[in-house]
Order: C-alpha cells, then structure tokens, then sequence
C-alpha cells in the first residue's frame, strides 16, 4: 500500500487595504527632503508648524501635516488633522475623501463610508470617491452597490483600471471567473502597470491549469521583482505544471528574500520527496519549515512520511505522534501510525479511531 501524504499548504494572498492600488492621495504631500526618514520627517513638520503659526487656520496646511503623520503611520494625528481641515473648508471633496481614506486605513468603516458619501453629495461624478465607496461596499459583499457605483465612476473616465479592478474581485467573488479575467484583463489594458491585477489574473489563470498564468506571474515580478507572493504563485504553477526545477528556483528565491519563510521550506521538500525523489534533502527541507514554526503538523507529517520511505520507521512513528498531540483529527497521520504498528513498530501513544479504517 502507497503511504499517503498531504497537499501542499497554500500561502494566503491577502490584499491588503485595496486603497493601495488606487490613484495618490487625494491631499498632495510635499516634496522629500535628503536624511534619514525620520530627519526627513521631523524637518518637513518643522517647516509646515511654522507656517501653521503664521496661517492658523489655513486648511491646506492641516492637510499637509496630516499627509505627514500618515507618512509614518501616526494614523490617530492624521486623522485629527483631517478632521480639522474638513472643519475649516467642510465644502472640499478632496479633504473629505481623504478623512474618509483615513478612517478605513483604521479599520472605521462607518466613519469611512459616511465620508465617501459627503464627498459625492459635494461632487456626484468625482471618481476617486466613488471607486473607494465602491471597495468598501465590495468588503461588506454589497456587489450591486458596488458595480452600480464603478460603472459611474466609469462613465465618467473609461481608462480607470481600478475600476475594472474593482469589478473583477466582484465578479470573482460571485464565482464568475471568465467575467472576473475579463475585467483584471481590462484594468491591465488601460494601466500596464497595475501589479495586483496582474497577480489575479495569475491566481486565476493558475487554477485553470492555463499556461497564460506563468507569464501574468513574471510581469508582475517584473512590476515587483521582489513580491514574495507572485513568486509563490509562480512557484505554485510551475510546481503544479510539473516544472519542479523552476518551482524550486522560486522558493530559493523566496528564501534570499526571507530566510524565515517556513512555507517556502515545506514546499521545497514536497517537490523533492513526491517529485524528485530527493528525501534526504525533502527531510532538511521539513526540518527547517519545524524549526522555524514547530506547530506546522503539515511539516511533522511528510517528514514522517520521508522517513518512512528511507525505512527510519521509529522516528517516522515519533513525527507521526507530534502530529496527533498538535492536530488530534489529522486522520493521515492515526492511519500511518496504524500501518507502522502493523509492522511491529512499538507506538508510545493511543491511536486514535480512524473512519473507514487503513487506505
């Protein structure tokens, strides 16, 4: 009987606040200056605390501190400076959008919403504030308000590629694929440079086994050489395309980048024990994904199962137990130590029940 192993761990894609992929700020901020960022930082509010003096109640000059604060994410002071602006000039929809990009960068989504919603009620076709609007109602899985809401901002200006971003995660959402490649393909049309469609049209194409997937990959890492997750993803489909040397060379790379990626280590050693056949080098592999994180069963058990293969049948039994105390369910790991019992290999633990006996 084949011993049985587990399917890789996939890496979670998470998105982040999708305001990153959206035009600058609403509320420009001001030039750099030479030094460190905190030099750069503390002389820049130096200068614009001094002309507050002079214009207490400018609003612009709100706006740029808060810009500052956000720079170093003192989002609390940002806010506070926000808010002052909009007090002195309510009427500005640009200080509004931004007090509402603000307020959802600290997770308020209700002050966020209500603030999208003024800047509308100012301007009614501005579009930075509808697309935001947009995302937020896409986070609460309001999918009509959200098209309704990127479709006008799209009358307006057809060439918005966060637009057709946004209508893409809908669609995805929704589970309409081929309208959700459409749309990520759309938004790359009108911006060539817009990494995070790149990257889904990649995950998407991935699952679908479409080779279009590898090359949605290297343009992203030609946006991003040094994205952690478009070389995983990568990774993921060369590995499952059967191209095990550039699998590896992604997670090597991964590696470079960070040493600690436990994940990296264990995909690694899946490629080599159940496709290369290298199970010395898969054991170092899971060694280190468990020294880096030593609750990852996943690693416990495909150790287990390398070294069951290479016959060290009482450590495969010990790796196979940590398994159990970490995840007591994981059913492949009772039945292998129910095969090794079967071949005499003394268990130091109950075995617990397995549904349907050994496979």
């Amino acid at each position: 009987m084949a011993d049985m192993h587990i399917p890789l761990r996939f890496l979670p894609f998470i998105t982040g606040l999708l305001f990153a992929a959206c035009s600058g700020p609403a509320v420009p901020s001001t030039e750099p200056v030479a030094g460190s960022p905190v030099d750069s930082f503390s002389l820049r509010l130096k200068q614009v605390e001094q002309r507050m003096k002079a214009s207490p109640t400018d609003p612009a000059l709100y706006a740029e501190r808060a810009m500052l604060y956000r720079s170093v994410d003192s989002l609390r002071a940002a806010i506070n400076d926000m808010q002052r602006a909009v007090a002195l000039d309510s009427m500005n929809t640009a200080y509004n959008t931004t007090l509402g990009e603000l307020y959802y960068t600290s997770v308020q989504v209700d002050k966020a919403t209500a603030q999208f919603e003024k800047a509308i009620a100012l301007e009614p076709f501005n579009t930075d504030a509808l697309l935001k609007l947009a995302e937020i109602k896409l986070v609460l899985r309001d999918y009509s308000a959200s098209i309704d809401l990127v479709n006008k901002a799209l009358r307006q200006d057809p060439s918005l590629a966060q637009g057709y971003y946004l209508k893409g995660w809908v669609y995805m959402e929704k589970g309409d694929t081929t309208t959700a490649i459409s749309s990520f393909r759309t938004a790359v049309e009108q911006d060539p440079a817009n990494y995070r469609s790149f990257m889904q049209l990649g995950l998407l194409s991935s699952a679908q086994r479409d080779p279009l997937a590898l090359q949605y990959f290297n343009t992203a890492l030609e946006l991003r050489s040094n994205s952690v997750e478009a070389l995983y993803g990568k990774a993921m489909y060369a590995q499952e395309a059967g191209m095990d040397s550039l699998a590896l060379e992604c997670y090597a790379r991964i590696l470079e980048l960070d040493s600690t990626n436990s994940l990296a280590h264990y995909n690694s050693g899946f490629v080599r024990m159940e496709y290369l056949r290298d199970l010395e080098r898969a054991k170092k592999d899971f060694s280190e994904a468990i020294r880096l994180e030593p609750n990852y069963y996943q690693a416990w058990y495909n150790r287990g199962v390398a070294m069951e293969r290479t016959s060290q049948l009482d450590s495969a039994a010990a790796n196979y137990q940590v398994v159990l105390t970490i995840e007591p369910g994981f059913t492949e790991a009772a039945r292998a130590l129910e095969r090794l019992s079967a071949k005499g290999v003394r268990i130091k633990m109950r075995i617990p029940p397995t549904q349907g006996g050994q496979r």
